[in-house]
C-alpha cells in the first residue's frame, strides 16, 4: 500500500517524524512534512531525498487544509511537548495547542476525504498505579487521570479519532508510544530524555557531571527510533478501528543499569551522582505488548544493546566528539 502513495508527516522533522520519514521513503512513499521547527530540526530530514517541506502552523485551520489534500495517509505526531521539566511544570501551553492541531488535522482529514489517519498518542495518558508493577495495558487508561495536561492532550487526541471514526467511518489508529530514543533525538539539556541526556553527558564527561535524577532504581522499557518507526506504518496497516494500542518494548532495565551500559560505551571512568530530589518519574513505567503483539503480527527487533550504540555513535558525530 506503500509504494506511490503520498504520506502526510506532522512534526516530521522531529525525532520521531524524521526517522518515520525514511523508513516510507524506503517503502516508495512520497512523502511529505509539515513542521513550524518549534522542536523539529531542518538537519533532520536534509539527507532525506525527494521530501516535500510544508512549514507552516496547524494550530490554523486553513494550513491544515491546505496540506492535507490529495494525500493518502496523515501521520500527526505534531504535539506540544518538551523535557520532563517542561511537560510536569507547564499546563496551558502542553495542552492549547496540541487539542488545536489534533481537532484541525481531523476536521481536514475528513474534509479532503483522506483515507487514513494516524494519531500519536503517548504512555502519559496512563495513571500512575501503586499495587502492582505499572505495566499498563490499554484498558488501564480507563477511569482516566493522566498526570500532566500533556497527557489529557493525547488522550482527547484519542477520542477525537474515535468519533471520527465513529461519525464519518474515517480509518483511524492511535498508537501509544512508549519510552522511544535514538537518532535525531535532542540533545539539548533542557529538554532531553533520559537516554539522549545520558550520552551527553557521557560524552562531554569531565567537562560537564554526571548525574541521575531519582536512585537509580527506577524501571523503563525503551523503544528504538527505528522499531517505533516500522510500528506506526505497521499500526496504519492493521488497524482501522481508532481504538488505541500500546507500542513499545518489553526489554525492561533499571535506570542504574543503563547509566552502566552507557558508560561501558564511552570508554571512561565516570563519577556517577544520583540526584533523589530531583524529578523521577514513576518508578516503573512499560507498556504490555501483548495486544500489539497480536494486533500487528510483530514485536520490536532492535536490542537495547544495539541501539545504544547506535545512539551513541550518532551523538558523538552531532556534538563533533573524537
Amino acid at each position: 500500500m506503500w509504494s506511490g502513495s503520498r504520506v502526510l508527516i506532522t512534526g516530521g522533522a522531529g525525532f520521531i517524524g524524521s526517522n518515520l520519514a525514511g523508513n516510507l521513503l524506503k517503502r516508495g512513499s512520497e512523502v511529505h512534512v509539515a513542521d513550524n521547527f518549534s522542536r523539529g530540526f531542518l538537519e533532520n530530514i536534509q539527507p532525506l531525498e525527494g521530501i516535500h517541506l510544508h512549514r507552516l502552523d496547524l494550530t490554523n485551520m486553513p494550513n491544515c487544509v491546505a496540506v492535507t489534500k490529495e494525500m493518502d495517509v496523515i501521520f500527526h505526531l505534531a504535539a506540544s511537548v518538551g523535557g520532563i521539566h517542561y511537560i510536569h511544570k507547564e499546563n496551558v501551553e502542553n495542552l492549547t495547542p496540541s487539542l488545536l492541531m489534533n481537532t484541525n488535522m481531523l476536521e481536514a482529514t475528513r474534509v479532503n476525504d483522506v483515507k487514513r489517519f494516524l494519531f500519536a498518542s503517548s504512555a502519559c495518558v496512563y495513571r500512575e498505579k501503586v499495587a502492582d508493577l505499572n505495566e499498563f495495558r490499554e484498558e488501564d487508561a480507563i477511569p482516566a487521570n493522566p498526570e500532566t495536561t500533556y497527557g489529557w492532550a493525547k488522550l482527547l487526541g484519542e477520542i477525537g479519532c474515535k468519533a471520527y471514526h465513529s461519525d464519518y467511518g474515517l480509518k483511524c489508529s492511535s498508537a501509544r508510544i512508549f519510552n522511544a530514543y535514538g537518532e535525531n533525538e535532542n540533545l539539548d539539556p533542557k529538554w532531553s530524555h533520559v537516554i539522549p541526556s545520558l550520552i551527553r553527558r557521557a560524552l562531554l564527561y569531565p567537562k560537564e557531571g554526571f548525574k541521575l535524577f531519582g536512585d537509580g532504581r527506577q524501571e523503563r522499557a525503551f523503544l528504538h527510533v527505528a522499531d517505533c518507526a516500522e510500528g506506526l506504518v505497521r499500526f496504519v496497516e492493521k488497524i482501522e478501528n481508532a481504538e488505541p494500542v500500546n507500542l513499545g518494548s518489553e526489554e525492561v532495565i533499571s535506570l542504574s543499569k543503563l547509566v552502566e551500559k552507557v558508560v561501558t560505551l564511552s570508554g571512561k571512568k565516570i563519577s556517577i551522582q544520583y540526584d533523589p530530589s530531583g524529578p523521577q518519574g514513576t518508578h516503573r513505567y512499560c507498556a504490555n505488548t501483548v495486544l500489539m503483539k497480536r494486533v500487528l503480527g510483530w514485536s520490536p527487533t532492535v536490542t537495547l544493546g544495539d541501539g545504544l550504540s547506535r545512539t551513541y555513535e550518532w551523538a558523538r558525530k552531532k556534538l563533533g566528539v573524537a
